[in-house]
């Protein structure tokens, strides 16, 4: 089971985090704080001190009879509720002269005492005493004297502080903790108009948008990545509705043939020729229900990336040659001609199988739309470190608002011209996805004297990317 508070709002997470980073600081804060004052106070106390050494030891004087007398007239600063001690110890560690206070302290180490001043605390009555002792000289003798003052008030001091760090510092936390929290609901609060915004965009409605109210800020650029991702849903959705549309238009077209011609055989008797016929033509708009099946196959495991290409090196001008010689007989039966202008050694490492079927359809759509007598170019060489291979026809051209969708599957320039051909609307969409499997671009444009040109770039091996040398053979074929 799991509880409410199992998973915590972004803005209670970064409440929480909020408070122990502020909690440790906060620690850290009044620990150096009190180390400070305390070292402060005491340095205070210290300098006191020593102006007390410095006082006694100018007023304490020897009399006649030995004896060490306080020559000033008061003992303690009047504008000052210190309580003092002063000392004074011979040599042999006997006290010679006290005044202030009535408090036992521990006697003096006379032995440690060296010359330099000497700083300590030490217990008496039950209170801590600083002390600052030191050798002098009174009336020609040596003696040390040590000068004490009561450590209560600093230590009170010192208790007030820690008690205001110790109890204000929970109090900072709180207050700063409901603070961020608030600061956190207000910042976070276009994520929660995002999702409100989000939830009602729907598949029916993704031509609806996020509002950014401001693009600089990190929300607005997070809408506007969610924004170009509504925007490629929704193309991708219009292409899923064309795909599907066009595919049922497809395939409906062939039913609907095989349907008529078996309804036609079965209303009467027939011959066995006419039989034959009919069976015939149902045969083929199967043949074609087949072929439009498999290559929708193909472009699916090619976009499911299932299909593994053998990449060995290929001369892609003899595979023009093969491609053109393949397709003699369409171009000798619409009275056109091939022309051929191929530099020898270009080489590009690809699947043969593959490429040679996008070569075949960019040559055979070029040849179904060119008029009977024309000329079809192709052309295979070298740019920079590519490979190129050029397809031009003579053919009444695409319109340039049709050269983005011209590679879409099932698109068409010219629809009933298209079907009358037998074409699927499919090998120009096979085509790309051949060049770009292999790391290559297929553009199409528009020749100046009319007729199209498809363009084919491919990636050179590195070895014979810094080959310059090019031999070109033109040939013609057909006529």
């Amino acid at each position: 089971m799991k509880w409410p508070w199992s998973a915590p709002s972004i803005r209670v997470r970064l409440t929480a985090w909020y408070a122990v980073v502020l909690t440790a600081m906060m620690i850290v804060y009044a620990t150096a704080t009190f180390v400070a004052v305390r070292h402060e106070f005491l340095e205070q106390l210290d300098d006191q001190l020593h102006d007390d050494f410095e006082t006694a030891e100018s007023l304490l004087t020897r009399t006649a009879d030995g004896r060490i007398v306080w020559a000033g007239d008061r003992h303690q600063d009047p504008d000052s509720d210190e309580v003092r001690v002063y000392e004074v110890w011979s040599p042999a560690g006997e006290q010679i002269h006290r005044s202030g206070a009535s408090v036992a302290l521990p006697p003096v180490a006379v032995a440690s005492t060296h010359a330099s001043y000497r700083y300590e605390t030490v217990a008496g009555n039950n209170e801590r005493w600083r002390t600052l002792t030191a050798p002098i000289t009174i009336g020609g003798h040596a003696v040390v004297l040590r000068v004490s003052r009561s450590e209560e008030r600093l230590r009170n001091q010192l208790w007030e502080i820690l008690v205001v760090l110790v109890f204000g510092s929970p109090l900072v936390v709180v207050l700063a903790g409901v603070g961020g929290y608030l600061l956190a609901r207000r910042a976070l609060l276009p994520i929660d108009h995002l999702a409100s915004e989000a939830q009602r965009i729907t598949a029916e409605r993704l031509h609806e948008r996020l509002t950014v109210p401001n693009q600089r800020d990190e929300i607005g650029r997070l809408t506007g990545v969610i924004n170009d991702t509504f925007a490629r849903l929704e193309s991708s959705f219009d292409q899923l509705r064309r795909f599907t549309a066009d595919a049922s238009h497809e395939l409906r077209t062939p039913l609907a043939v095989v349907r008529g011609i078996g309804e036609a055989a079965v209303t009467e008797r027939r011959s066995p020729k006419e039989y034959e016929d009919a069976i015939g033509s149902m045969l083929e708009e199967v043949d074609r229900m087949t072929t439009l099946v498999e290559t929708l196959l193909r472009l699916s495991h090619g976009d499911a990336g299932r299909i593994r290409v053998s990449r060995e090196p290929l001369d892609l001008g003899q595979l023009a040659r093969d491609v053109t010689s393949s397709l003699g007989i369409l171009v000798e039966e619409r009275n056109q001609k091939l022309m051929l202008d191929i530099a020898d050694g270009v080489v590009v490492p690809v699947d043969r199988l593959v490429l040679r079927e996008a070569v075949t359809n960019v040559l055979d759509n070029a040849i179904k739309y060119s008029p009977a007598g024309s000329t079809v170019a192709i052309r295979v060489g070298r740019i920079g470190d590519e490979a190129l291979l050029a397809i031009a026809d003579e053919g009444p051209g695409i319109p340039p608002e049709h050269r983005e969708r011209i590679f879409h599957r099932f698109f068409r320039v010219d629809e009933a011209r298209s079907r009358d051909g037998g074409g699927s609307g499919l090998g120009l969409a096979i085509a790309k996805w051949a060049v770009d499997i292999h790391g290559g671009a297929i553009t199409v444009e528009q020749r100046p004297g009319g007729g199209s040109e498809f363009r084919i770039l491919l990636p050179l091996t590195p070895a014979v990317a810094t080959t310059h040398d090019q031999k070109t053979t033109q040939m013609r074929l057909g006529g």
